[in-house]
């Protein structure tokens, strides 16, 4: 079975990615992953002047994870199972890994949950556009 890559998708779906870490890293829960994480204000203003490689950084791994996702999402026949493939790929490697930081690292839980709530929530988005793409 061949599958073909929209590369287009996956442009559109790692820019959804950035947009949507936006939100939820600043107006909706930013204060309290803030705290959650140990992030000051002064940690913040001392990153500044590197923000611009941060976030092209930041971009060019969301591009890696859209196109990764895609190779998964290209063999869906609906919408449905998109979304279920986003979620099976949520649960099976990045909420187990994940969980590593609470169980071994000692992190809170309550950031566990707000992190691996937006990375559930970006891959059924990113899913919903390659596939809808």
């Amino acid at each position: 079975m061949e599958i073909e890559i929209n590369y287009i998708a996956v442009l559109v779906a790692g820019v959804a990615n950035m947009v949507l870490g936006a939100i939820w890293y600043g107006p909706l829960f930013g204060k309290q992953w803030m705290s959650l994480s140990g992030m000051t204000k002064e940690k913040i203003e001392k990153a500044k002047p590197n923000m611009n490689k941060l976030y092209a950084a930041g971009f060019l791994v969301s591009l890696v994870m859209a196109y990764v996702l895609a190779w998964f999402v290209g063999v869906a026949e609906s919408m449905d199972a998109a979304l279920m493939t986003g979620f099976w790929i949520w649960l099976g490697f990045i909420a187990t890994v994940t969980a590593g930081n609470v169980l071994w690292k000692g992190e809170p839980r309550q950031l566990w949950l707000l992190d691996n709530g937006y990375r559930l929530l970006a891959l059924l988005v990113m899913s919903a556009i390659i596939f809808s793409m």
